[in-house]
């Protein structure tokens, strides 16, 4: 939500011109990002969920493509756009590794107790 927050900001300070491009690109990717974790969070399977956490990454870095065409065309203020680039890095870093953990958790689950593929619920007991 924080990257949203800061996109948004960011976008304030472009060129009107870029209003439906970059602008509206930037924001729907800010948007994108956080949607995709939420609405993942609430499918039945892990590997679902997964889905949703790349859908949340390949946002990020299509945002990022657009800071850095923000930066070689010498919109917004530079330091803030460093400081965006930065914090989507690190972000995508966080996104990639819990989607991995989550991956990984699935496969040594469904070898532990045989659950269907992924499943997120609980194994009822007889």
């Amino acid at each position: 939500m924080d990257m949203c927050d800061s996109i948004y900001n960011y976008t304030e300070t472009l060129p009107n011109k870029e209003k439906y491009n970059l602008i509206s690109q930037l924001e729907k990717c800010g948007v994108s990002i956080p949607s995709n974790i939420a609405e993942g969070s609430g499918k039945r399977t892990n590997p679902h969920f997964a889905e949703f956490l790349t859908a949340s990454l390949t946002s990020s870095y299509e945002a990022e493509t657009q800071l850095l065409i923000c930066k070689r065309r010498k919109y917004g203020k530079e330091s803030d756009l460093n400081m965006l680039l930065e914090s989507i890095s690190l972000l995508q870093g966080k996104i990639f590794n819990f989607r991995e953990k989550i991956l990984k958790n699935n496969r040594r689950s469904k070898k532990q107790d045989g659950r269907e593929a992924g499943d997120r619920t609980e194994k009822k007991q007889d």
